[in-house]
């Protein structure tokens, strides 16, 4: 005899009707609930991200089936993945009893679940309820017990929580009763395939089997209703995230990181500039707040919030869900505060961690640009002056245009207006133009570049700032007004490629302004010397040092160079220890945001925390790749005492000291 069983034995096929008429009822009301947050959604503005269909649902099957995401957290990404694989085999088990019950046998005769397929079954239905129960009972723990700090718990939790240990207990029990009065005594080798059902089962035995009976149809109506319960309240409790979160997935987007939106300036139509409500949002941003879930990654992750600053990436969500929901008319500035939205350093650490696919910096970048657009507002009296200064000046120091090209005096290197005979076009950049510690960073590319035989033009007095900080300030206008004026120079002298030793630069340059029309390819330096090397036109001479490595945030999580500049510092003879934060999980420096114009005062130093982490690898060096991390951890080692056990050095500098000529 096959190994199989009677599908409803006990409750009957009487029960089909009111089932599913029960179930269509659960399934209209979920329905009706995410119909009724749609028009909430809608208070935003329009936005396209349909685009690049095929490649958006893969990647939304990836991330849901396969939890990439959800697992760059181990712990408890674990937990929450094999929760959500448990309960995802036990729902495609009860799929396929439903089409055997009610498609397959009734209309062909058809029986599916017989033989070893149904041991199969039996046996992977119990080990991923078992599975399931136990994650949960680790999330529960986790949340309730261990209490990490800043999990806030809410009442959605425990009803989440209680629901769904109810079904997946009383599925095991209603199991148990079912195979006390059929299968452990009649058939014990079956039994063995629903190893958890077995042990139920036991606590059974001896009891009457008119009893027996009473009870399965007593607890299957339990687990139904209990389960119908669940299917109801998603769009009304936390659970609403099993389907915005992988809907967010499908409405990600995929153009290049860090993509801004660039305002049309000379549109005169246009009376709102930024975020000052809801409805100057896109649809996206009030459905972020509906996708996340709390789990406050991004909070742990954010360089604001851990130096105990006004900023939470999490809180700040969820505040433009709220104003939304329950008022609407509201103002974002006001809820979410001016203090934490200037605080942000644009690092993006929140974002690349998130497992829900949540834009959280471009909220902030909308807001600013209400406060500096429409309220002239800045963090402080300083970055007022700097501002200016970029404006007149052409660089946020108030230095005069003249001595931008000073620092190349006696170097072979070109000025464009003069010899645009050149193989590459380097944008200095305001702190390699100006600050006397940057300028030797610039002093020492140059040097490369000859050794390896690159002809380096520049642009001298006629560069101006790339706009970067304005931009990320809020100050859109100045941003365009700058690289207006870049773009013509670029276009001007036939670039045929731009470099640059600024991350900062290299990602405005390279990914900006192409929504201004520059479409000339830019590369930041440390992939342009790893080329060189790569391509023997330039040669090491390896000398032994030890040193930690800073992945500046524009660089690593902006553009994903990563290894490239590590590689190079190992063929110049270092050894890596790496800081406990590093590569897409690095720690900002803090000056990014346009943090590097404003004075930090609020909360604790961010340079001083990174410093620390660079001084607990007992390294002696930690090298930086960027102007504004340099300078920042050369106030964060000043500050945080530790000019004894520490130095930054840039990796332009260890590469030219070992170049064989």
């Amino acid at each position: 005899m096959d190994a199989a069983r009677e599908i409803y034995w006990n409750v009957g096929h009487g029960v089909i009707g009111p089932m599913y008429l029960f179930s269509l009822i659960a399934i209209a009301l979920c329905g009706w609930g995410f119909y009724k947050r749609t028009p909430i959604y809608r208070q935003g503005k329009p936005l396209d991200r349909l685009d690049r269909l095929p490649e958006k649902i893969a990647f939304m099957a990836k991330s849901v089936l396969a939890q990439t995401r959800v697992l760059r957290v181990v712990n408890p990404g674990i937990l929450h993945t094999l929760f959500f694989w448990g309960f995802g085999i036990l729902f495609i088990g009860t799929l396929l009893v439903m089409v055997q019950a009610d498609l397959s046998q009734p209309l062909f005769g058809m029986v599916i679940l017989k033989g070893t397929f149904y041991k199969i079954f039996s046996l992977a239905l119990d080990i991923a309820g078992a599975a399931a129960l136990l994650m949960l009972a680790g999330l529960l723990v986790r949340r309730f017990f261990v209490k990490p700090s800043g999990l806030e718990i809410i009442r959605d939790d425990y009803v989440v929580h209680s629901l769904l240990f109810a079904i997946l207990v009383t599925g095991f029990v209603t199991e148990g009763v079912r195979m006390a009065a059929t299968e452990l005594m009649a058939n014990p080798g079956l039994a063995r395939f629903s190893p958890v059902g077995m042990l139920f089962g036991k606590i059974f035995l001896g009891m009457a089997p008119a009893d027996l009976a009473l009870g399965h149809k007593i607890l299957w109506w339990v687990h139904f209703f209990l389960a119908m319960g669940f299917i109801a309240i998603i769009p009304f409790t936390k659970l609403r995230h099993i389907f915005t979160t992988s809907a967010n997935y499908l409405f990600s987007d995929l153009s290049p990181k860090g993509t801004i939106c660039t305002i049309n300036m000379e549109d005169e139509s246009i009376e709102q500039f930024g975020a000052a409500k809801v409805s100057d949002l896109t649809w996206k941003d009030i459905f972020d707040a509906d996708a996340c879930t709390s789990c406050k990654r991004c909070q742990d992750r954010c360089p604001a919030h851990g130096t105990d600053k006004p900023l939470s990436p999490m809180k700040l969500v969820r505040q433009v869900g709220e104003i939304a929901f329950t008022n609407p008319q509201g103002s974002l500035i006001e809820t979410i505060t001016e203090d934490a939205i200037w605080s942000c350093t644009t690092c993006r650490a929140c974002q690349e961690i998130c497992p829900a696919g949540i834009e959280h910096v471009n909220k902030i970048l909308e807001m600013r640009r209400n406060l500096t657009l429409m309220e002239g507002s800045f963090p402080g009296d300083e970055v007022r002056t700097a501002i200016g200064n970029i404006e007149v000046n052409g660089n946020p120091f108030g230095l005069a245009y003249a001595g931008r090209g000073e620092w190349a005096d006696g170097l072979d290197v070109k000025v464009m207006e003069r010899d645009c005979d050149v193989d590459i076009l380097y944008f200095v950049g305001c702190y390699a133009s100006f600050d006397k510690r940057n300028r030797e960073i610039a002093r020492n590319f140059i040097k490369i570049c000859t050794a390896a035989g690159v002809r380096v033009g520049i642009l001298g007095k006629e560069e101006k700032c790339c706009g970067e900080p304005a931009r990320k300030l809020g100050n859109e206008y100045l941003y365009q007004m700058s690289a207006a004026e870049n773009i013509e120079l670029l276009k001007g002298y036939d670039v045929k490629k731009i470099v640059t030793t600024c991350p900062h630069c290299f990602n405005t340059l390279g990914r900006d302004y192409r929504d201004l029309g520059l479409e000339i390819p830019v590369e930041h330096y440390t992939t342009f010397i790893s080329k060189l090397m790569a391509e023997q036109r330039l040669t090491l001479k390896p000398e032994p040092f030890e040193f930690t490595y800073h992945d500046s945030c524009y660089l690593g999580r902006y553009m994903d160079i990563v290894a490239e500049p590590r590689a190079v510092l190992q063929v110049a003879g270092g050894r890596l220890t790496e800081m406990a934060k590093s590569g897409y999980e690095s720690f900002c420096c803090g000056a990014g945001g346009g943090r590097i114009l404003a004075e930090e005062k609020l909360g604790r130093r961010i340079s001083v925390e990174r410093v620390k982490m660079a001084e607990a690898t007992g390294a002696p060096i930690v090298v930086s790749n960027c102007p504004f991390c340099l300078t920042m951890f050369e106030d964060g080692i000043k500050t945080g005492g530790c000019e004894e056990s520490l130095k930054v050095r840039d990796l332009a500098e260890i590469v030219a000291e070992r170049i064989i000529l």
